[in-house]
């Protein structure tokens, strides 16, 4: 019988020591971050085992921004969500109530662990000398832009060319006119950014990708870098991707504390460097110099400089009957 207890209490030690090293994380993020939190992950893993003697696991799953947040919303079980714009953070707010209204307050710089911006890939040689915002309503010019109702990235650059163009003084009956004349040379509008990538650089379809500078970097510096150039435009719309953790889950889930060290992570040194690797604009300081020579200096403006801020951004300009449906319309 004593034996039948040892043997019982071993059992039962496995399956705690199992389920103790089966903890595990799942990241919802955005289209184009596969290849960062790859690299991100197995560094965090590493250091969270020799900090406090536990082995994590953490999955990823990637999309579309806005339908990856409508995903949480709708079900799927995130710990935490790296998001590329606040919008699809608020949404899990207002429409779910899986993120408190202060998550921008619970962590560094607003939550917002690097930023980017939106420029332009090229083919080789620039055959369209396209090197501005300008050049994208041209006739005869392609340009590759990912869906603006489905994709951060694509509102982004729909928000780029419109501050663009207000910058120089236009009204915003121009400003939609200048969309308009663009979108008129987009030929196919894939969900996500990577699609829209995809679609320029393998597909082979398009004069000019509108995405962010991580991707073009990427796809510039490259095995295809010498199919394509980047091309800096004169000015261009700050992007600041925020991260949150998704409290109604990670308190389900009891994964609170790894799911709070995972992001207070992306701050550290070790996890700046590696998203500066990555083409992003690191935000602490002495990586960010280190990096300098690798990011181009650009002029931005913010959301909040043109738009008064993200919400009145969202229902002016994507909401059903917005503006970007207004543009589109006779697209065809």
């Amino acid at each position: 019988m004593a034996g039948l207890k040892h043997l019982a209490a071993i059992a039962a030690l496995g399956l705690t020591t199992l389920a103790h090293a089966e903890t595990s994380l799942l990241n919802v993020s955005y289209d184009v971050t596969r290849e960062l939190y790859k690299d991100i992950d197995t560094a965090f893993i590493a250091d969270y085992k020799q900090k406090n003697g536990e082995t994590l696991s953490v999955r990823q799953s990637h999309g579309a921004s806005s339908a990856q947040a409508l995903s949480v919303m709708q079900g799927l079980q995130a710990d935490v969500v790296t998001m590329n714009q606040p919008n699809d953070i608020d949404l899990l707010v207002e429409r779910g109530g899986l993120v408190p209204a202060n998550w921008r307050t619970r962590l560094p710089n607003n939550a917002v662990p690097y930023t980017t911006t939106m420029v332009f890939l090229v083919r080789a040689g620039n055959p369209k000398n396209i090197k501005d915002w300008s050049d994208l309503a041209r006739p005869g010019v392609q340009v590759v832009i990912a869906n603006p109702k489905t994709s951060g990235n694509g509102r982004y650059a729909y928000l780029a060319a419109w501050g663009y163009k207000k910058q120089q003084g236009a009204t915003d009956e121009q400003a939609q006119a200048f969309e308009k004349a663009i979108f008129k040379n987009v030929p196919v509008l894939d969900t996500g950014g990577r699609g829209a990538t995809t679609t320029f650089t393998q597909r082979g379809i398009g004069d000019v990708l509108v995405t962010f500078e991580n991707e073009v970097a990427l796809m510039d510096t490259g095995a295809g870098g010498k199919d394509f150039d980047a091309v800096y435009p004169s000015v261009s719309l700050l992007a600041e991707p925020p991260v949150a953790v998704v409290d109604k889950v990670v308190d389900k889930r009891g994964t609170r504390k790894e799911a709070q060290a995972y992001l207070q992570y992306l701050w550290t040194p070790a996890a700046q460097e590696i998203i500066a690797q990555h083409h992003l604009r690191p935000r602490n300081a002495e990586v960010l110099a280190k990096h300098v020579s690798e990011f181009k200096p650009i002029k931005t403006f913010t959301v909040e400089q043109v738009f008064g801020n993200w919400q009145k951004a969202q229902q002016t300009h994507f909401s059903d009957g917005g503006t970007f449906d207004q543009v589109i319309v006779d697209k065809n």
